[in-house]
């Protein structure tokens, strides 16, 4: 096998896209794609998304110290792009994509209804990485759509058509290859 020497970059996809809602006092609320975003801790619960100081949404996410990570369907993805196109400075996302802005308990900034799942964020810290700042933040609440819930009481994200992004391009999930923890498990004798 042959491998090629590159510089530095970004290649580590696919990675979720994602739409981050949000919203400053009485303005207009906002949406914002994130391809940058991930997990960082499970106990407290917490993520990052990582967002370019010039962009309209920063400020916003700044000023409030709040946002929601709103998971994208198949369903969503025109409108996920075109939030990663276009400014909320010039263009109401929620209108123009028909999107429905949902308000729970857990912080001030909505949630996309669309979405099947919305994690509900505060920003613990901002740490400025270069082009991209990124906000370290503790989950405060998710909603889903109960439209994914199984028989048993559990949510079915498999079932949502969720899409990743890589290297420019959205992508469904494909199919599945196996759990957590197949490949040690031991194999049952068949008679």
């Amino acid at each position: 096998m042959s491998k090629q020497n590159w510089k530095p970059g970004n290649m580590l996809y696919p990675a979720p896209s994602v739409m981050v809602s949000c919203k400053l006092g009485d303005n207009r609320p906002n949406i914002i794609t994130i391809a940058w975003a991930g997990t960082i801790c499970s106990d407290p619960p917490m993520v990052s998304i990582s967002v370019r100081p010039e962009r309209y949404s920063y400020d916003m996410i700044r000023k409030s110290g709040e946002f929601v990570i709103n998971l994208v369907t198949k369903d969503l993805v025109r409108a996920c792009d075109y939030c990663g196109v276009r400014s909320g400075k010039d263009h109401d996302k929620f209108k123009e994509n028909g999107l429905t802005e949902y308000y729970s308990e857990f912080i001030d900034a909505p949630a996309i209804n669309e979405s099947p799942v919305n994690i509900y964020c505060k920003t613990d810290r901002i740490v400025n990485l270069g082009t991209h700042d990124m906000f370290i933040a503790t989950v405060c609440g998710i909603t889903v759509d109960e439209r994914y819930m199984d028989g048993d009481g559990r949510f079915d994200l498999a079932a949502t058509d969720l899409v990743s992004y890589i290297h420019g391009e959205y992508y469904d999930q494909g199919e599945k290859l196996g759990k957590f923890g197949y490949s040690v498990q031991k194999k049952s004798k068949t008679k």
